[in-house]
């Protein structure tokens, strides 16, 4: 083969490397968008780490909603949350410890003075009772037995042993003399003397004691015989009221007439006045909690600062959460006469003049004091209940913080009067969420996380 051709064949056999290099090269225009989506995930993750970096800074703030008010009563020189209270309620428990029988009273039921409400097993009661009072009935019996004295046959049969034994003596004295003449002519023995002489002297005797005997018949018992029977009386009797009363225990009565509020034991369950169990099964402590709801109180705690706007005897007007269009005539009955050092507050009750069936126990209430007569202004200017701890002092003035949006927003208020745990502010318009517990340097649009909000 001529060196030329062979020189074509491995020329033919060499891979062209520049062809294949820019037929495999992309286009500059898809370089351009390739380079302009890996800056965007670049910026994008740029991002996404300032803003956790700068996210973590806020600062945890705690907020509460403002609410709106709008009073149409005259001269209130306080306002002061609390909850309706029985003056008085009485958890009925039992003197003795016993078994529940029965059980006659649900929650909610209304009891009259004297009503049975619960009864015990007295199986045992019963039986104490009656052996206590067969002994005092022997133990009265014996008393008047002695308190008597003798009947007039026991008299008259004393008399008679006694007129028996001295005709006995008489005719003794006889036979003695008798004998004693016989003896000394030598006709009896002076064995027959002697015998004679022991036979009179022993009915001497005997006349002696019958004689005793007829004197104490007349006279009847000794008095400290009679004293000590009439102790034994007494103790007798006491034992007996004694078993009684705990038989008398095993019914459980109303003391007063009521509402039932409470029903804690159940029917086979153990009651008892000495030891409660806080066990399952385990001996309860009382039966049933009842109170007169015709006689309610507002129990409240007055801060110490707002303490001095009120005074003994105070009138105000009540109402309830549940039913805030309901209005009940109050009057102060009781303050404290100690304040609470932990809570710088000091208790108050109001007495409810006029009650109805609304009024419950542990409900959320409002009193609104009023001033005396001759003190009253105008109306209570409408405002923006806010608590205490969200009102701050700034450059002479008052100011709340409001969180929206992520941020504190600055808002300058009014101070209109002090409420117990809060303030009435102007300023506001009501619903805002306000700043209660956040850094002292916050400032007008600073960035914040809401605790409890992710």
């Amino acid at each position: 083969m001529p060196l030329d051709t062979k020189h074509h064949d491995l020329q033919s056999l060499r891979i062209d490397r520049s062809a294949k290099s820019s037929e495999g090269e992309p286009a500059p225009w898809a370089k351009r968008y390739i380079i302009i989506g890996i800056s965007v995930v670049v910026l994008l993750s740029i991002s996404a780490l300032m803003y956790r970096l700068f996210a973590s800074d806020a600062p945890e703030v705690e907020i509460a909603r403002a609410a709106a008010e709008n009073s149409d009563i005259g001269g209130i020189v306080l306002s002061a949350s609390g909850y309706v209270v029985a003056h008085h309620k009485i958890n009925v428990n039992s003197k003795v410890t016993g078994r529940v029988k029965w059980i006659g009273v649900e929650k909610g039921d209304k009891v009259k003075e004297g009503q049975v409400v619960v009864r015990l097993e007295d199986d045992e009661f019963r039986a104490q009772y009656q052996q206590a009072h067969g002994a005092a009935e022997n133990a009265r019996a014996y008393y008047q037995e002695l308190l008597h004295g003798s009947r007039p046959e026991e008299i008259a049969q004393a008399e008679h042993n006694l007129a028996e034994a001295r005709a006995t003596a008489a005719n003794d004295k006889i036979i003695l003399d008798r004998t004693r003449n016989l003896t000394n002519q030598g006709v009896l023995s002076q064995q027959a003397l002697d015998d004679a002489t022991a036979r009179f002297e022993a009915d001497q005797q005997r006349v002696n004691s019958l004689e005793k005997t007829f004197q104490l018949s007349k006279i009847g018992p000794r008095a400290e015989e009679i004293a000590r029977a009439k102790g034994a009386m007494i103790q007798a009797e006491g034992q007996e009221a004694y078993a009684k009363s705990l038989l008398d225990a095993t019914l459980i009565k109303a003391p007063v007439t009521g509402t039932i509020l409470e029903r804690t034991a159940e029917k086979g369950e153990l009651v008892t006045s000495q030891f409660a169990s806080q066990a399952e099964g385990g001996p309860q402590g009382e039966v049933v909690a009842l109170a007169d709801l015709s006689d309610i109180q507002v129990e409240l705690d007055i801060a110490q600062d707002d303490f001095a706007k009120l005074g003994p005897k105070q009138k105000g007007v009540v109402t309830l959460d549940a039913f805030p269009d309901r209005k009940y005539d109050g009057v102060i009955a009781e303050i404290s006469p100690q304040a609470n050092r932990q809570k710088a507050t000091v208790q108050v009750k109001v007495q409810i003049l006029n009650p109805d069936e609304y009024l419950r126990p542990e409900m959320n209430s409002t009193v609104k004091f009023l001033a005396e007569e001759g003190k009253k202004g105008g109306s209570q200017p409408s405002g923006v209940f806010v608590p205490t701890t969200a009102v701050r002092d700034h450059d002479g003035k008052k100011i709340v913080f409001i969180a929206f949006n992520g941020k504190a927003l600055r808002r300058e208020v009014r101070v209109i009067s002090q409420r117990s745990g809060g303030l009435l502010v102007q300023g506001l318009n009501g619903g805002e969420d306000v700043i209660t517990s956040g850094p002292q340097d916050l400032k007008d649009g600073n960035k914040i996380k809401i605790k409890g909000q992710s």
